[in-house]
């Protein structure tokens, strides 16, 4: 589509048809009252939007009048060039889901940023499967297996700090797991495809267990007074509670102590993890520095 036909239109109406090819291309489906209720529009604004879309991009978008919504094309070509971080923003956050232009900042800043970003084409099939409450066929490339064609049923995207997993129940394994994005080739929607009741989150163990965590200073660190600063801690700690799925890569990415006798003296680890034992049972607690499992007691 030429550039200078959206060019012509206004900066309202750039956004309302930014968030339309979002909806349709990472949930797979949009309403009117979707964009009614974004943007505080009339219906007939939105069916004029939703047409003027279809219009300037034929073949993206198809109206399904069994559940009467627009969906994704069978040729869809994206006509707005997102930036991974906006889509994974507006999918995790809810927000940037405006036009993506660059934008003058406010204040000089500088961090930095992700060593990979999860392929848009391979995010959409993820996303709209989870959306969808459907199986997913991919290929899929582990360092232990290497290639391995599987069916999944994704239902959360978790961001370890470096990299965005999908949580899914592998029928492969027939376990919960977390595959990294990146690693996903060729995925395809399974649409209609059943799912069975034991595949679905609320039977996932590590998912919803939350575990309580109290984080203090660091007792072989200098000055806890200025980690309690750095952490806007009260009365010495942190208290918070997390779903044991992600408790080891949260552990890691703050680099929290988590031996039983704090013996981590690098100076990066400013936080120690009071009670290791509440780790006890936590898949993913192998990732979390310094953590060791309780030993089984002996047999006599």
């Amino acid at each position: 589509m030429p550039k200078d036909q959206l060019a012509e239109l206004t900066q309202p109406q750039r956004d309302r048809l930014a968030f339309i090819e979002l909806r349709v291309r990472f949930v797979g489906e949009i309403r009117r009252q979707d964009l009614v209720a974004r943007f505080g529009i009339q219906s007939a604004a939105a069916t004029r939007d939703l047409a003027l879309y279809k219009e300037l991009s034929p073949g993206n978008i198809d109206y399904d009048p069994k559940g009467k919504a627009y969906v994704l094309g069978p040729d869809f070509r994206p006509i707005f060039d997102f930036p991974p971080e906006r889509v994974l923003s507006w999918l995790t956050q809810g927000f940037g889901d405006g036009e993506p232009m660059r934008l003058k900042a406010w204040v000089a800043s500088e961090s930095p940023s992700r060593l990979t970003h999860p392929d848009l084409d391979v995010l959409a099939s993820v996303t709209r499967a989870i959306h969808l409450g459907c199986p997913l066929g991919v290929e899929y490339y582990s360092i232990s297996s290497g290639c391995t064609e599987r069916e999944v049923v994704p239902f959360a995207l978790i961001d370890n700090g470096l990299r965005w997993h999908v949580r899914a129940f592998d029928r492969k394994s027939q376990e919960f797991r977390d595959f990294v994005i990146t690693r996903i080739k060729n995925p395809v929607v399974l649409k209609g495809q059943p799912v069975a009741a034991h595949e679905m989150s609320d039977q996932d163990i590590q998912w919803t267990r939350i575990v309580e965590l109290e984080l203090i200073p660091h007792p072989d660190q200098p000055r806890p007074e200025i980690t309690q600063m750095d952490y806007a801690m009260t009365g010495g700690s942190i208290r918070m509670r997390v779903r044991a799925a992600v408790a080891g890569y949260m552990l890691l990415r703050w680099s929290v102590d988590c031996s039983p006798d704090h013996r981590l003296k690098e100076e990066q680890y400013r936080l120690w993890l009071s009670d290791p034992l509440a780790l006890y049972g936590v898949e993913n607690a192998k990732l979390a520095p310094g953590y060791q499992a309780p030993s089984s007691p002996k047999k006599r």
